[in-house]
């Protein structure tokens, strides 16, 4: 009989302790995985995620695995019951439906914005990142042209399709 370790991930809160966690597991799938031409720089809110995200109905999550972070997801509260899904990530070998990585990190969000009162979650995306297409429709998100986006969304340079799901 073969054992094999089962090792789970936890979906838990961002600490300020998972700064350079955080930026070693984004840089890498959005500049070499994806070649997305961005910069820690050009991503301030990496920078100080406590005041970016994680006030108002905000909030900002990691999926920790045996001690390393594999996975983050933002909520970016824009005002009037919306907020915007921001650096949702997974290492590639966490991905899939065989670890739910995604799954829980998204439903935890989804969780949290109802508790919070937030109606209606956007995000943007790149056209490189087809599987997030995919996933996110799978999972209730509906696409949008740019022009329906509420005023307050931050749409990054290199956003090039939208998605909106609402909790009500």
């Amino acid at each position: 009989m073969n054992a094999f370790p089962i090792v789970m991930t936890l979906i838990r809160q961002y600490t300020p302790a998972d700064a350079v966690a955080v930026i070693d597991a984004i840089l890498p799938i959005q500049q070499s995985e994806f070649g997305i031409p961005i910069t820690l720089e050009a991503q301030p809110d990496l920078l100080n995620i406590p005041s970016f995200y994680q006030h108002g109905s905000g909030g900002f999550w990691v999926a920790e695995t045996g001690g390393a972070i594999v996975g983050t997801i933002a909520l970016l509260d824009i005002g009037n019951r919306q907020a915007a899904l921001r650096k949702m990530f997974v290492s590639q070998s966490y991905r899939g439906a065989g670890h739910g990585v995604a799954g829980h990190l998204l439903d935890t969000l989804l969780e949290w914005s109802r508790l919070h009162g937030i109606d209606e979650v956007y995000l943007g995306t790149t056209d490189a990142f087809v599987a997030a297409h995919r996933f996110y429709e799978k999972n209730g998100f509906t696409e949008l042209n740019r022009g329906e986006l509420p005023p307050a969304f931050p749409v990054m340079a290199v956003d090039t399709r939208f998605y909106v799901r609402s909790l009500r």
